[in-house]
């Protein structure tokens, strides 16, 4: 935020502007970005001489503040005779909203490259054209992009094994990109490291016991219900582009780690601890992670599921730079040579003897230039900037048992069935509560939230949360969720990214399992997001559509 509001907006240099960023709690996108109010209250500062505290209320922040997903999509997938994906053409009408976000029009169009989605498909012609209109501006929101593209193909591939006669699984297995074929570049120029994509969908599906479906949906119809079962499965990009940088400076009996990207509810601090006390043998609690202050922090990009896969390499690189200065180092205080002093559990050592010195003793040593060898700086803080090498790729398969209430057209989830490869797990607890999180805001999507404005006067009609409907406890099932992980090569964790995977998945499953259960019983063929009780009620309740098979 602090260079576009000094150097675009305010005209000052940017070192004469400081932007401290405390605890921000779960933004997913709409809070990274420069908001008029934010240049008004520094201006007022300034013209006024003394501080100025401006704090949005939430119906403020419906009229104002950047939402995301308002898209139309026609696509259109060619087959040969075995079902096999031949060709893919998209047309996409992305609204901007009344004015141009930041991330306005990258949203729309970061899209076009991953409508592959985890297929083979040989040709891909993708047009967008972004349109303004009467709302709030159209930005990134957890996901930017991802969500969109998997929904408009995961739709397509579901209404292509229908027109087929094929079973769902059939059609994306005979699809799937193998193993075999990695590296794999895209028809839209993206290059998948690894995966293991037929794998994936083979475990969700045994774990959703999908074999056994027909029996779960003839006990909903002997109770008057209709049920249905849909699968998606989905990637991202993520991790690639800009640089991260992280610092690791010794303070005393303390370290702190200095980074440019921004704890932002996902626990990020904790795995920074987490990655630094395995490396270098601290306990956690002797750690503190720095973020959010200009004057004190590098510059960094907080958000598209990269704060491991870049903040954490460069914390890793930095760790190793710290070992091995610490390694020379502590080979002359211990009169050893370099090559016979090992780093371990916090400590150097000399291979073979009892000697030793741990790592804090040496960082105090570094300082004194007296106790230095020939040529040494002073001081074992390490700095390193990673420029990631390339983007990385997780992907899934979510599966979703829904039961709809046909005289209501309520749709209750019964079943929601999770398994992802995020290449590597740093932190199994905080990772599955990423994933919950992302799929709960996937669901709503899905069925309950819609922002809506009067058709003839363009008022705002959902303008606060008795209105806007948000997805509770009780709208949700217990998820069961596990990994099938393939490392990624783009980095030396093996992580692939995970913040956002929950709402790119979710959305395309559980419309995929309502237009299941509405085939069944009245030929539907397809119903828009929001999939509320009333759109649900009014597909079973319309003219007939003619089955095709």
């Amino acid at each position: 935020m602090r260079d576009p509001l000094a150097e675009a907006i305010l005209k000052i240099p940017k070192d004469k502007l400081r932007l401290i960023t405390p605890n921000v709690g779960g933004g997913f996108g709409m809070k990274a970005f420069v908001y008029p109010e934010q240049a008004l209250v520094v201006w007022a500062s300034r013209k006024l001489k003394r501080p100025v505290k401006w704090q949005e209320d939430r119906s403020e922040g419906f009229v104002s503040d950047n939402q995301g997903r308002d898209h139309v999509t026609r696509a259109e997938l060619a087959l040969d005779g075995n079902g096999r994906f031949l060709a893919l053409r998209v047309s996409i009408l992305a609204n901007l909203g009344a004015y141009l976000s930041y991330f306005g029009a990258f949203v729309p169009t970061r899209s076009t490259d991953l409508v592959s989605g985890l297929y083979d498909i040989g040709a891909i012609h993708v047009n967008v054209k972004g349109v303004c209109t009467n709302t709030v501006p159209v930005c990134a929101y957890r996901g930017a992009g991802r969500p969109e593209a998997a929904y408009l193909l995961e739709r397509l591939v579901d209404a292509a094994a229908r027109e087929l006669g094929m079973s769902v699984d059939a059609i994306r297995r005979v699809n799937f990109v193998p193993s075999a074929a990695m590296p794999y570049t895209s028809a839209t120029k993206l290059v998948f490291d690894s995966g293991a994509f037929e794998e994936v969908m083979d475990r969700g599906m045994a774990a959703a016991q999908w074999p056994s479906f027909a029996e779960r949906r003839a006990r909903s119809e002997r109770d008057g219900r209709l049920r249905g079962i849909g699968m998606a499965t989905y990637t991202e990009r993520c991790g690639g582009g800009f640089p991260e940088t992280a610092s690791i400076e010794f303070k005393d009996e303390r370290v702190e780690l200095v980074m440019g990207n921004q704890e932002y509810g996902t626990g990020l601090i904790t795995a920074y601890k987490q990655l630094v006390s395995d490396q270098l043998g601290l306990d956690a609690d002797r750690i503190d992670v720095i973020m959010g202050d200009t004057d004190r922090t590098p510059a960094g990009l907080t958000g598209g599921s990269r704060a491991i896969a870049v903040g954490g390499a460069a914390l890793y690189e930095a760790g190793r730079m710290i070992i091995d200065k610490g390694t020379r180092l502590a080979a002359h205080i211990l009169e050893a040579a370099p090559q016979d002093v090992v780093f371990g559990d916090g400590a150097f050592a000399v291979a073979g003897t009892d000697l030793r010195v741990d790592l804090l003793e040496v960082a105090r040593a570094a300082r004194d230039p007296a106790k230095l060898p020939p040529g040494m700086e002073p001081g074992l803080d390490a700095t390193h900037q990673r420029m990631p090498p390339a983007q990385t790729f997780p992907n899934g398969c979510h599966i979703v048992e829904v039961e709809i209430d046909p005289n209501t057209g309520v749709v209750a989830i019964e079943r929601y069935t999770i398994v992802d490869d995020f290449g590597r797990t740093i932190n199994p607890l905080l990772l599955e509560g990423q994933v919950h999180g992302g799929v709960v805001q996937g669901i709503g999507q899905a069925l309950i939230e819609h922002t809506v404005y009067d058709p003839d006067s363009g008022q705002l009609l959902s303008g606060s949360f008795m209105d806007y409907a948000m997805p509770r406890a009780g709208d949700l099932p217990a998820f069961a969720f596990a990994t099938h992980n393939v490392p990624s090569t783009a980095n030396p964790f093996g992580v692939k990214g995970a913040g956002e995977a929950g709402a790119v998945g979710a959305p395309p499953a559980v419309i995929n399992a309502i237009v299941d259960a509405l085939y069944r019983r009245a030929g539907v063929r397809h119903i828009d997001m929001p999939a509320t009780p009333r759109r649900v009620w009014e597909a079973l309740n319309a003219r007939p559509q003619p089955a095709r098979h």
